[in-house]
């Protein structure tokens, strides 16, 4: 079961979780989306607090919507979506995490860089 945090709303947190699963090719471009009734139901949403979350990916260009159809994946999402989260990691987040390593004494040697099964 999903927790909300309460920091950021509701809709913006379902965004992000559907914005890892588009990264992770699910689903893949070119196919749709699961539905609005579907994903209320999934992580038990307002179906409106969903229809925010699936307008933002829109207003990304990461969804288009298909007259009768519902909505599908653009072509480049996956690419683009990696491209603005990169961007965002190494400005934002490994800056604080550069910071943290070099507090904890934690080197290049003691990290584990082999890829997650």
């Amino acid at each position: 079961m999903q927790t909300w945090d309460q920091k950021q709303p509701i809709y913006q947190q379902l965004a992000d979780i559907l914005v890892g699963q588009l990264m992770d090719g699910d689903p893949p471009e070119g196919e749709a989306m699961p539905s609005v009734r579907s994903l209320a139901g999934r992580y038990l949403l307002n179906p409106l607090t969903v229809n925010r979350a699936l307008q933002a990916l829109g207003d990304d260009g990461l969804v288009e919507s298909r007259r009768g159809l519902g909505l599908y994946v653009t072509p480049g999402a996956r690419e683009r979506l990696r491209a603005t989260e990169r961007q965002r990691f190494l400005q934002e987040e490994w800056p604080r995490l550069r910071q943290r390593l070099q507090q904890l004494g934690i080197t290049g040697e003691d990290l584990n860089w082999e890829p997650l099964p």
